[in-house]
């Protein structure tokens, strides 16, 4: 028990292979700067911020990483936060030299309701037109864990890859009593006053939004705060799609948390595929192999 079982066959060591050296290179980000843009929404100011890497050169391509924070903080969650998923999300961003972001979307409470989605979509776009971007890549934990999934399925053309940490993909049946007015002040009101919005924000019903993009998912057996249930049926989804390339640890030992380990492999995971051009994936599928998949799991 607790030994790491795989599921599938594992082959990202080899179809990764001409990208793997940036997952060990020890890189640095430089100080964080906040900033600031209108939103078109609604003409309010809204925050984020940003750190390059150390020696940034905007004549080269840089993968972008979007980190968005959980329930009840803001921005300099992922900035300064010392959780283990924090370092981690900061670590990987630093090794493979991403412009790391990290923004308020509506803090402090926000769960990727209509106006924290609108915001998103501008900052990318505003993002896209400052740097010479290649790939952006959406995370999260907890709030953040549900939120970038959320945004990645409505928005499978502005993201290249998502990682959601400790989150839930069903917003319907999702009743932890801690955040639900919050939840219905950013969803526009209740399950029963607005439903829709509930139901096109629940992930698990959706799985064949994310078949565009490299996928990880981490839960806890023992979270309470946001149970694992719905994450394991979204990852059972895109299982039962064959999605190409696709990771989820189930660690039955933690609750609401993600190890070091596990955020820094999640994050090497999705930002290396994402790297692989399109033919080169496709050629791999052709030949007969098992894809880019990598499902871990944990005994439980």
């Amino acid at each position: 028990m607790g030994i790491m079982r795989t599921l599938g066959i594992i082959v990202l060591a080899l179809a990764l292979a001409s990208v793997a050296a940036h997952t060990t290179v020890a890189g640095e980000l430089g100080a964080p700067v906040d900033k600031q843009f209108i939103a078109t929404l609604d003409g309010t100011v809204q925050k984020y911020v940003e750190m390059l890497p150390v020696g940034f050169d905007n004549s080269q391509p840089h993968d972008i990483l979007i980190a968005l924070h959980g329930h009840n903080s803001d921005r300099w969650q992922f900035v300064t936060g010392t959780q283990s998923v924090l370092t981690g999300t900061r670590a990987a961003a630093a090794a493979h030299e991403m412009i790391f972001i990290s923004p308020d979307y509506r803090a402090i409470a926000s769960w990727m309701g209509p106006a924290a989605e609108a915001d998103m979509v501008q900052l990318i776009a505003l993002l896209r037109a400052q740097y010479n971007v290649r790939n952006v890549i959406m995370c999260g934990s907890s709030m953040g864990g549900t939120s970038a999934p959320i945004f990645a399925a409505l928005h499978p053309d502005l993201i290249e890859g998502v990682c959601g940490f400790n989150g839930t993909a069903n917003m319907v049946e999702f009743n932890n009593p801690a955040f639900l007015p919050a939840i219905a002040l950013s969803y526009g009101g209740t399950k029963e006053q607005v439903p829709e919005q509930y139901i096109m924000r629940s992930t698990e019903l959706v799985p064949g939004q994310f078949l565009s993009m490299p996928v990880a998912l981490t839960v806890g057996g023992k979270d309470t705060d946001v149970p694992p249930d719905s994450m394991r049926r979204l990852a059972a989804s895109l299982e039962a799609l064959n999605h190409p390339c696709f990771m989820m640890t189930d660690n039955p030992y933690v609750g609401h948390s993600t190890t070091y380990a596990d955020t820094v492999a999640s994050l090497d995971f999705v930002i290396n595929a994402a790297a692989i051009p399109e033919p080169a994936t496709l050629g791999l599928l052709g030949a007969g192999i098992a894809g880019l998949v990598l499902r871990r799991r944990r005994a439980h």
